[in-house]
């Protein structure tokens, strides 16, 4: 019997040497994204920052022209000869008017409370329905989905009267209840998140199987944590709707106390016609708490509407 001898031959430093600097000469150069502007030249990015900087002027115009009315005297506010410097120069009439002769901090406070509440039950609704559609299989799920899709076509407007119909059965007219509840509805919702979870990984969820979790416990562990970033750009999508309605608020309330801003400005009338310095200082004061929210969270807001799933985290 011969015993063997494993004999490894260790590459010398002179002949690794070469092979690293060849290695390192061939390595692929990595690739950069797609430019965002016309071309590389400067000629191309002067033009597409041109093209931008009018696009956005264009967008800014109603909301100065709107800033700026309401600033002015009802009587400079109708005068076409002075559309930008007033005659009798800027005055804060519009906006002492406007919470003179309405409940303004109520009327914010409300706003608040529905579209807080909104949101919360609207994103719990809609992610428990997401997630039903993509992970669970049940009879009926492709025709409930289906069903589901297609009620994003039906107008809100249409809704109107069957919702009122129902909150008088419910005898929950003039309540906080019958502002929320039917606006929780939100389709669209439910098919983003259900698109989204179709798109986080499997395996995570067959390990957690494997630990012995249950549907409810994926959802809350699993599921939640992953799909942060969508669920905070679907929370602002809702919130800044909840706080935007005005139809339905104003069809199914009619006591002051419930108000919300939208339905409480225009409550502030004259009886003199149309007065354009009050109506956009009641615009301007409306639109205020969701300039200052973005102000404050611009990068998570940006942040969360530009990344989703797995990318976010």
């Amino acid at each position: 019997m011969t015993a063997t001898t494993d004999v490894r031959v260790r590459p010398s430093r002179s002949s690794a040497v070469p092979a690293v600097r060849r290695a390192r000469r061939t390595r692929p150069v990595p690739q950069r994204g797609p430019n965002l502007v016309l071309g590389a030249g400067r000629l191309s990015r002067t033009l597409a920052l041109a093209a931008l900087a009018v696009m956005a002027l264009i967008w800014l115009l109603p909301m100065a022209w709107a800033v700026l009315t309401s600033f002015k005297s009802e009587q400079d506010a109708s005068d076409p000869a002075h559309w930008f410097w007033p005659q009798g120069g800027f005055t804060l009439d519009g906006f002492r008017t406007v919470i003179e002769r309405g409940d303004l901090p109520l009327w914010m406070l409300n706003s608040f409370l529905i579209s807080a509440a909104v949101t919360a039950l609207t994103v719990a609704v809609s992610a428990l329905a997401g997630y039903a559609f993509s992970r669970t299989l049940f009879r009926g799920r492709r025709w409930l989905f289906t069903v589901t899709t297609l009620s994003i076509l039906v107008p809100p407007q249409l809704l109107i009267v069957p919702w009122f119909q129902q909150m008088l059965t419910l005898d929950l007219v003039d309540t906080y209840a019958a502002v929320i509840l039917p606006q929780t509805v939100a389709p669209v919702m439910v098919f983003i998140l259900k698109k989204h979870f179709d798109t986080l990984p499997r395996e995570l969820e067959e390990a957690a199987r494997l630990d012995g979790a249950g549907h409810a416990r994926i959802f809350w562990s699993v599921m939640l944590p992953l799909s942060r970033p969508m669920l905070a750009a679907v929370s602002i999508f809702v919130f800044i709707g909840a706080w935007n309605n005005f139809l339905w608020p104003f069809v199914s309330t009619s006591d002051p106390s419930l108000m919300t801003l939208p339905v409480g400005i225009t409550s502030v009338k004259d009886a003199y016609g149309v007065q354009y310095a009050q109506t956009m200082a009641s615009a301007v004061l409306a639109a205020l708490p969701l300039v200052l929210a973005f102000v404050f969270f611009q990068r998570h807001i940006v942040k969360s509407v530009a990344t989703t799933g797995l990318g976010g985290q």
